[in-house]
């Protein structure tokens, strides 16, 4: 396949998977026809790239459905200027797609080869000045960089993590699916003040959610 292949094939992802489903926010469908999503994955599943599914990108992991990425995105209500907490950096095409909205991302991955791949290729793609990247632990976030206008997490939990919930600044929205492996909700949680208001948005399935003890890492900063 060569370039308008692809370029065809995104523009009919985001008409038939996007628009033709609930996704109305405008600059989510304007990056997700933008952000090449076959770039982000392996050279042997480009054909597969704008098919609607999620699809391996080794170490256990999944580069998650389009559509569920534009549905993930648009529940966060982004602002160009809001600060941006992506935990699960994974393959990194989320990661593009919030730094095409937003003037900055940090984000969070526990797998220190995922989060060194995602980088060449978000780097290549020139959204590496946009996007801070960190190897650690999600369920604890990223406390230095706190308070945050949106939280994304890619990987699901068993609950919801305190941590995340107290760097949300106020007003700010944590989307995250919660519970697994067999009943997954996806959850916004918008936090005002002192309190915490839960939305549920739909089903779905995710990868789980690991810890320090699950995987063999040391934390450390990349940028």
């Amino acid at each position: 396949m060569d370039f308008m292949d692809f370029e065809t094939r995104r523009k009919e992802m985001v008409r038939v998977q996007l628009r033709g489903r609930d996704i109305t926010d405008r600059q989510v469908l304007m990056a997700m026809e933008k952000v090449p999503r076959h770039l982000f994955m392996p050279v042997e599943m480009w054909n597969k790239a704008y098919d609607d599914a999620p699809a391996p990108i080794g170490e256990a992991q999944t580069i998650s459905q389009p559509y569920m990425v534009a549905c993930m995105t648009q529940a966060l209500q982004l602002g160009k200027t809001d600060r941006v907490l992506e935990i699960g950096t994974g393959s990194g095409y989320q990661t593009a797609i919030l730094a095409e909205i937003v003037d900055y991302v940090y984000t969070v991955e526990i797998r220190p080869r995922l989060l060194d791949r995602a980088r060449g290729i978000l780097e290549e793609l020139g959204y590496g000045h946009k996007i801070t990247f960190r190897v650690g632990n999600g369920h604890i976030g990223y406390e230095e960089e706190a308070p945050y206008d949106a939280i994304i997490v890619t990987a699901a939990a068993d609950s919801v993590p305190p941590a995340l919930v107290t760097q949300l600044a106020d007003g700010g929205r944590l989307v995250i699916p919660v519970g697994y492996p067999e009943h997954q909700i996806l959850y916004r949680i918008t936090r005002r003040g002192d309190y915490t208001k839960q939305e549920q948005l739909l089903g779905c399935i995710f990868v789980p959610m690991v810890r320090d003890k699950d995987v063999n890492i040391s934390d450390r900063y990349i940028r």
